[in-house]
């Protein structure tokens, strides 16, 4: 079993190649526009919805084939055409610049994996099963995804901005520890659920802060 390490990537406005034009390499290219990459397309043919992102201008698309070099201005890789061939001189290659690659058709060749994800606004859960059953995992998300319902993207919001809150407020380190710890031992998340959580304003939160520094 490979020594995988689970690990969240911003690629925001980082540049990042798809190799191939079909449903596969559509699920890949659509994964990394949600996290805000440059996504470049090369491939002879593309789905209907990758064309669609093209002509939206989300997508750069070079209508060829692969050729040798076509890795190197690029931050990650994906490798899927339909050719095991040409998959495999992708990652050669990806991997002989230090480029992080992930080979659809064999996780073998991979230097990372897609894991199948779970979102709910700031809250991401992913699950892998390092290539062994991409529909375990999947399966696992529905299940998840039933269990974290919307009230968690309200919760999450909450918890960041009193985070964000107690960082400005409060210098000391163990103290700002001990109120974030009190923070999620309030009952906010019941009362999102109940439909009677309100906002708090500022006199809300500084009041908080007080009261739960002098506890």
């Amino acid at each position: 079993m490979a020594g995988y390490i689970p690990i969240l990537l911003d690629c925001e406005d980082h540049p990042c190649l798809v190799v191939g034009g079909g449903m596969i390499a559509e699920r890949k290219t659509q994964a990394l526009l949600e996290a805000k990459a440059k996504v470049t397309v090369i491939s002879p043919e593309l789905t209907q919805g990758l064309f669609m992102l093209y002509v939206a201008n989300r997508i750069v698309w070079e209508a060829r084939v692969f050729a040798g070099g076509d890795t190197k201005r690029y931050w990650i890789v994906h490798a899927a055409t339909d050719q095991a061939m040409v998959n495999q001189q992708i990652a050669e290659e990806a991997k002989m610049n230090g480029i992080p690659v992930n080979v659809a058709s064999h996780v073998e060749e991979s230097t990372f994996i897609n894991p199948a994800v779970m979102r709910r606004g700031r809250l991401t859960i992913a699950v892998s099963t390092e290539g062994a059953g991409p529909v375990v995992a999947s399966s696992i998300c529905k299940l998840l995804n039933e269990q974290y319902g919307d009230e968690y993207e309200i919760y999450l919001e909450f918890l960041y901005m009193m985070r964000t809150e107690i960082k400005k407020r409060v210098d000391s380190p163990k103290r700002r520890h001990t109120l974030l710890r009190k923070l999620t031992e309030y009952p906010i998340l019941e009362e999102i659920r109940h439909g009677i959580f309100k906002a708090w304003n500022e006199t809300q939160i500084q009041r908080w802060i007080v009261k739960n520094e002098e506890d």
